[in-house]
């Protein structure tokens, strides 16, 4: 009996697709003791895979056909259908897990397409940079048949933390595009706060040391946030520690301090007229979560 033999088949995992993050994803795999097969449009970049274990294929059709579980890390769904066109036959009967950006609309034409090939599909998404990839503690987003995901959750538990979001297949490409919203969001707010504050010569350290001591446990602290998800799911915006009346003068001043100090307004004055759309609906006297039913609503556009 060869080692190659003695392998169990849940072992085996292939991977396609090796920037960046493909590279932390087969590292990570080989230090948790998969049989990994790898390929990449250029195959130089498996070389120190190579020397650490892995197996190179010489098509992408090998390397499906090498693992009962391929993981895909591209750059997109249409990447995906470019590179794997030519071999769904060694695909059938296997599970894809495709962790590629994009839409959840895009998610399920990929599971359709899968289907339509005879593939098991997860649709996933990694919500971490790649250096943390491998760590129990690395949160990945998973969604398709419950089933599939049973079926390689030890496998998937070698990158990181496998959070299973339900059967809808767009589910985790949709959660990641809410959970890096709030990370775009927040960024923002605090880079445009920081430029108020250089625009008095208060270094971004300086501001730092009040702005996040104060930030983080009264605004985004985790008990908080949690208690008002729940005033959301049941549209109860009761004003009792400030109407949205209120909070629009406040969002004025960051307006008007905005342009008197020579930072660029854009940011506050769409956070203004947001505030604004949410008064002429009618939320004048509830708190500041009353914007998430204006969020609710696409704007119609002329």
């Amino acid at each position: 009996m060869t080692p190659q033999d003695s392998i169990t088949p849940d072992n085996r995992v292939s991977l396609v697709g090796l920037g960046p993050m493909g590279l932390a994803l087969a590292e990570a795999l080989l230090a948790k003791g998969h049989s990994l097969t790898v390929w990449n449009r250029t195959p130089e970049k498996a070389d120190k895979l190579v020397a650490l274990g892995a197996r190179r294929a010489r098509t992408v059709a090998d390397a499906a056909a090498a693992s009962p579980l391929t993981l895909v890390c591209l750059q997109d769904y249409e990447t995906m259908y470019r590179v794997f066109d030519p071999a769904t036959s060694a695909l059938a009967n296997r599970t894809v897990v495709n962790l590629n950006s994009g839409t959840p609309a895009e998610a399920r034409a990929a599971a359709k397409w899968s289907a339509e090939h005879g593939v098991d599909y997860l649709d996933g998404a990694i919500m971490v940079p790649p250096p943390l990839v491998g760590d129990p503690n690395a949160v990945f987003l998973y969604s398709g048949a419950p089933d599939v995901f049973d079926s390689h959750r030890a496998t998937l538990a070698s990158l990181g933390d496998p959070r299973f979001l339900g059967a809808d297949v767009g589910l985790a490409v949709l959660y990641n595009t809410a959970l890096l919203e709030m990370m775009f969001a927040t960024m923002n707010g605090w880079l445009h706060a920081t430029a108020l504050l250089d625009s008095a010569n208060v270094s971004a350290q300086q501001f730092a040391e009040l702005a996040l001591g104060w930030f983080m446990p009264t605004v985004v602290g985790y008990a908080s946030l949690a208690e008002r998800a729940a005033a959301l799911d049941a549209a109860d915006y009761p004003g009792t520690f400030g109407t949205m009346t209120m909070n629009l003068t406040g969002l004025e001043h960051i307006a008007r301090t905005s342009e008197e100090q020579g930072v660029d307004t854009e940011l506050p004055r769409l956070m203004k007229e947001i505030a604004e759309r949410a008064i002429a609906e009618g939320h004048g006297s509830h708190s500041y979560l009353s914007v998430y039913e204006v969020f609710r609503k696409a704007v119609p556009r002329g």
